[in-house]
């Protein structure tokens, strides 16, 4: 079954440079990182628990130009400093997860194998199964299932992430993202098909529909001129805002347990 937004890709000239600007900006700090040396791609990565934020950005044109996810990265930053690229969704058992969708039409793909070398040497595996071309709205938007015996994924590691202090005050965790569509019926009719997503009327009102995903929350918005994704995410003790990246940000105060 799918469990949440597993992570929301950036595209980016310089990884390195958009983790400084996210930092200074908002108090989210990137920690990892790695290359996808059959692409073209390389990444900065900042966590939020189970799901992050990938700032992808280009080491080998050539490489990326052959590439399903390098050549949308390319075809972004080719108008765009940085821009919205995708939201890929997490499964904790894809191959049931696919045959469930193309039992009602959709044009998903069969899992495959994935990795990526970190500087240390390791390299943390997956198996994604994704739709033939980006969707229209949500950019490149896959199922990944991670391999929780390679690196990032023991049960050790999340542990250490979950607990991760950012500088913003403490640990931080992706809360939602709201996304402008052209048309939320046409959306809502395509994404159920073609990603098993079901929506509903959103209490924010004008025409707005969301869908959970495990803890976190997948927004359409009506589309405006100028309009952005919005990630909000819900970390520290003090509200902070800003426009980076090709993106809204939100960051709310941490939820007290008591």
């Amino acid at each position: 079954m799918l469990t949440g937004i597993d992570h929301v890709i950036l595209a980016v000239h310089d990884p390195n440079k958009a983790a400084s600007q996210l930092e200074a900006e908002l108090g989210l700090r990137a920690t990892g990182g790695g290359r996808h040396d059959q692409h073209g791609t390389f990444n900065r990565l900042i966590w939020l628990g189970d799901s992050y934020i990938e700032l992808m950005g280009v080491f080998d044109e050539k490489l990326a130009a052959e590439s399903w996810w390098g050549g949308h990265i390319l075809r972004l930053l080719a108008s765009a400093e940085a821009a919205y690229a995708g939201m890929p969704l997490s499964s904790d058992e894809i191959a049931v997860d696919v045959a469930l969708l193309r039992g009602q039409s959709s044009p998903i793909g069969d899992a495959a194998d994935g990795q990526r070398m970190r500087p240390d040497g390791r390299a943390v595996k997956w198996r994604a199964a994704r739709l033939p071309e980006p969707d229209p709205d949500l950019g490149l938007a896959f199922l990944i299932e991670h391999d929780t015996a390679a690196a990032e994924w023991t049960s050790a590691e999340r542990g250490t992430r979950a607990e991760e202090s950012h500088p913003l005050g403490g640990p931080a965790r992706l809360a939602r993202i709201d996304m402008p569509v052209g048309s939320t019926a046409r959306a809502t009719q395509r994404l159920h098909r073609d990603l098993g997503l079901a929506f509903r009327p959103s209490l924010a009102g004008s025409g707005a529909r969301d869908t959970s995903l495990g803890e976190q929350t997948l927004r359409l918005v009506p589309s405006v001129p100028g309009a952005v994704p919005t990630i909000v995410i819900r970390g520290g003790s003090l509200e902070r805002e800003a426009s980076l990246l090709g993106c809204q940000w939100i960051v709310e105060p941490a939820i007290s347990a008591t």
